[in-house]
């Protein structure tokens, strides 16, 4: 067994599959493509759920791919274990090869053991590798196809163990492809043994590693009235995952995935910025190597997370992505670091992984950015936190949960707290609390089992998409029809449903852009069969057209697809507007600007982008400048279809989408030097057919993105025309003047606001000189209540802080007493106590108000001296008033 390292190990797998007929496919974002049952990307079959699901195909049936894989939330979370672990993680490369109905088990058992096992590949000794398969179970029998082919291989029968559907039975979900599986082990040597002692495979986890698993899906499982039911599917897959980190464990001679090539470089990077070395040769607790290896290990999941768009947030994906970023800061704290480390080690992550994935080198710069604001504001966070802290929460286990939570605050930082402060911590109600967060969290992933495409689309023959040459296709054949999401053989007049055809001219919703409206023709031509308000792709390449029939339509009728001209064209112009606007945003905010998302119609365009503040009117100004000096230019919009996503990426340089799933093979979009995209959308022929691209709207989405919004052609000169009859009535208000309309009144609004305040301070001043009259001579009809004056007025008219002046000035005239004052305005009731400070021992303020308040509807408080409150009944609050001294007295009894 040769050391390789783990950027060899990775090429090495691909580079062998390959040799098998493998098409290597690159690995998918880490944020799931159109797939609301994952959080995040977690295995290597992700990208080709689809497929396994018969909603996709694709031209190839061999595939092979490093994946990037995070599991940190949800059912998969691995968080609370890294760095405790030899092998747990929340980032790590899943190598995986997978056949759609090519191969099966045979093959597939040959493969793996050839790779691992020969000496031209992995080299490892046959002898120290066990295998396990299903034994059979719930109606599923023994895997002894599996048994006999390895045996075949060579592995004897002693070291082929046999397990349950928990540990040998996988299953995409409640529904849908399912099959055995067997796994291959390793066995490290007793010197890995948590025990300290020579045991048998099955009985020491830390000893034998698992290294692969090979899944068999062989099975379709429906839900029937008597309970599951597996059958055989027509054409088997293989579904295998390798974690990269754990072969190389293997494969470099070492007992933990840290103590590879894959994190040594980041732990000791780790070390350097948190200043706390690690000697090899003498010893070092245990917390502190801990602390390092979940720096490094956040480090790549954080890393790679905002790469992809993920960004900090409060709820789902960025709430995750927070908690790594948080975890990873708090363990340098624990190590002595205070100040921010973790964004510089995003650059160790990218020096380590750039070759791998050259996306790192782009984005290393942004991505430092959001770890540096995040430390900044953890560390606020954090100081808030400490002033939460406190016996009480220390004593209530879901206290000090929702402080974990919040703040962030460390579970051993309050546990030491409690210890020092002498009281018992509640570690049974956190750790309740803890799982019912999880529990909620679990259920909002949930989402539901993704089921396969309905057989009425799964069956068809791909569409035919003429669409990005011509608006007409003649002779199209109806394929299926489908009402309320059931098949049908006809629609008749009136009835709403889809059409699927063989040939279309209609785009279907992707990439952001709305599916094209129009009409589907007879035979002969002359009149419409359907109205079209839009088109879908439910199964990739298959497309779905949304009609309202005019008359009867069957399958295997032919007709014209004939797609709304006007509209058609709006949608381009708008969508070729966004390729501008995405370059001219990072020509002027920078090159941090990535799309997280677009919608594009016939109206407007809406299009947004990773940034961290609001745009400024200059900046929106020179962006708005920018793209329309490119629509003057008339630069023709070239398209290049079938290209090499390689060649697309890497050498033309083209941008990927946001959330979009791409194919081998590409389209993409060039506009001159300044814009190159992929995307499959139509689009004008020259920046000029655009005609004039006015920005209407920005503001933001979430934290760090923001949207922009804005509209092209006729709808650009329908925004100028509003503009225009604006400045019109704007100049018949302020008249001819040598400044601009807009300015011109915002002067002219400046002016009516300061008259506006200077007539509200006048009107205050009269106000609160007629009810200083009223009161005038009140504290003469105050009553004595037990030595203690007592005075209650009514003032309605006044605004509250009238009345609190009105208040300090009873009490000076009083000298010693209580003022209660009430207003009424609108059917609400203001009330204001006030109690002189020579009285609030015996008297307090928010007792008086709020005994009052009960008998106008409402209820207030405030300090012993002066306190305040509302009701909803004013027909009450003479009757509240004359009772004033009542309360007084009872609260001096």
């Amino acid at each position: 067994m040769n050391y390789r390292s783990g950027s060899q190990i990775r090429e090495d797998f691909l580079r062998f599959f390959e040799g098998k007929g493998h098409r290597r496919v690159h690995s998918s974002s880490l944020v799931p493509a159109n797939d609301p049952t994952l959080l995040f990307t977690n295995a290597g079959m992700n990208q080709f759920k689809d497929v396994f699901l018969g909603a996709e195909k694709r031209d190839y049936s061999r595939a092979a791919s490093s994946q990037k894989c995070v599991r940190a939330g949800g059912k998969h979370n691995d968080l609370e274990n890294v760095g405790f672990t030899r092998r747990h993680h929340t980032f790590f490369e899943m190598l995986g090869n997978f056949s759609f109905g090519d191969y099966f088990k045979k093959d597939a058992i040959a493969f793996a053991w050839e790779l691992l096992t020969s000496k031209e590949w992995f080299g490892i000794d046959p002898s120290r590798l066990y295998c396990t398969i299903f034994e059979g179970d719930e109606g599923v029998p023994r895997d002894a196809e599996a048994y006999q082919y390895w045996l075949e291989v060579g592995v004897p029968a002693e070291r082929i163990f046999e397990l349950g559907a928990k540990d040998n039975f996988w299953a995409m979900g409640d529904t849908g492809p399912c099959g055995p599986c067997s796994e291959i082990y390793y066995d490290l040597g007793v010197e890995a043994s948590e025990f300290g002692k020579d045991l048998p495979f099955g009985e020491d986890e830390q000893r034998y590693v698992e290294i692969w698993n090979l899944v068999f899906m062989q099975f379709d499982r429906t839900v029937t009235a008597s309970g599951p039911l597996l059958t055989p599917l027509p054409k088997p897959s293989i579904d295998t995952g390798m974690g990269l980190e754990r072969i190389a464990c293997v494969l470099q001679g070492v007992l933990s995935n840290f103590e590879t090539d894959l994190f040594t470089p980041l732990i000791k990077r780790a070390e350097e910025l948190t200043g706390h070395k690690v000697e090899a040769d003498h010893e070092v607790d245990d917390r502190s190597r801990a602390s390092l290896r979940i720096i490094a290990d956040h480090a790549r999941a954080a890393t790679f997370l905002i790469s992809d768009g993920v960004l900090p947030a409060n709820e789902g994906r960025g709430y995750v992505l927070r908690k790594i970023l948080r975890r990873g800061i708090r363990h340098g704290r624990l190590l002595g670091q205070e100040k921010p480390f973790m964004h510089e080690m995003v650059f160790a992550v990218r020096d380590e992984m750039g070759v791998a994935y050259p996306e790192l080198k782009e984005s290393a710069e942004r991505v430092a950015k959001v770890v540096l604001a995040e430390e900044q504001q953890f560390a606020r966070t954090l100081e808030l936190g400490l002033k939460q802290m406190n016996e009480e929460t220390l004593r209530s286990g879901a206290l000090a949960f929702r402080l974990y939570e919040t703040f962030g605050m460390p579970l051993d930082f309050m546990v030491d707290a409690a210890r020092d402060a002498g009281i018992p911590f509640d570690m049974a109600g956190f750790e309740a609390a803890k799982e019912e967060e999880q529990a909620r969290a679990r259920a909002s992933w949930k989402g539901g089992a993704q089921k396969s495409a309905a057989p009425v689309y799964r069956e068809l023959a791909k569409t035919e998409f003429e669409g990005y040459s011509a608006l007409r296709v003649d002779g199209a054949r109806v394929l299926a029809l489908v009402k309320d999401g059931v098949g049908v053989p006809e629609l008749k007049g009136g009835e709403l449903g889809e059409v699927v055809l063989d040939a279309t001219s209609f785009y279907a919703d992707s990439g952001g852009q709305v599916g094209d409206v129009g009409w589907l023709y007879s035979e002969d031509h002359n009149s419409v069969v359907a109205e079209v308000s839009g088109a879908t792709k439910p199964v990739q390449g298959v497309f779905a057209h949304k009609v309202r029939a005019n008359q009867t339509i069957a399958v295997g009728d032919t007709v014209d697809t004939v797609v709304d001209a006007t509209n058609r064209l709006a949608t381009e112009r708008n969508h070729t507007g966004t390729h501008l606007l995405h370059a001219a945003l990072r020509e002027v905010l920078g090159k941090h600007v990535k799309q997280a998302g677009s919608l594009v119609d016939a109206s407007r365009l809406r299009f947004d982008f990773s940034h961290f503040t609001s745009v400024a009117e200059e900046e929106l100004q020179e962006i708005e400048n920018i793209v329309n000096g490119q629509v003057l230019a008339n630069t023709k919009v070239e398209t290049m279809v079938d290209v090499p996503i390689d060649i697309a990426v890497n050498e033309l340089g083209a941008m990927a989408l946001f959330g979009e799933k791409y194919g081998e093979r590409v389209r993409v979009v060039k506009i001159g030097d300044f814009s190159t995209e992929l995307c499959g959308g139509t689009h004008t022929g020259a920046t000029g057919e655009i005609g004039l691209i006015k920005l209407v709207g920005e503001g933001s989405v979430s934290s760090g993105v923001r949207r922009v919004e804005a509209v092209s052609g006729t709808g650009a000169l329908s925004e100028f025309r509003r503009g225009f009859d604006v400045a019109r009535v704007v100049g018949q208000l302020v008249g001819a003047t040598d400044v601009a309309p807009a300015d011109a009144l915002r002067h002219r609004i400046a002016a009516q606001e300061e008259e506006m305040k200077k007539l509200r301070r006048e009107l205050d001043q009269v106000r609160m000189k007629a009810a200083s009259s009223s009161v005038a001579d009140a504290a003469g009809s105050a009553v004595d209540v037990k030595g203690v004056k007592v005075l209650a007025q009514r003032v309605d008219g006044v605004e509250k802080s009238q009345m609190r002046e009105l208040v300090d000035q009873l009490r000076g005239k009083l000298g010693s007493g209580v003022v209660v004052l009430g207003a009424a305005a609108d059917g609400k009731v203001a009330l204001i106590v006030g109690v002189t400070k020579d009285l609030t021992s015996r008297v307090q303020a928010g007792k008086v108000v709020g005994q009052l308040a009960a008998l106008v509807g409402g209820k207030g408080g405030g300090r012993p001296d002066l306190a305040e409150a509302g009701g909803s009944d004013a027909g009450a609050l003479d009757g509240a008033l004359t009772k004033a001294a009542g309360v007084v007295e009872g609260l001096l009894s």
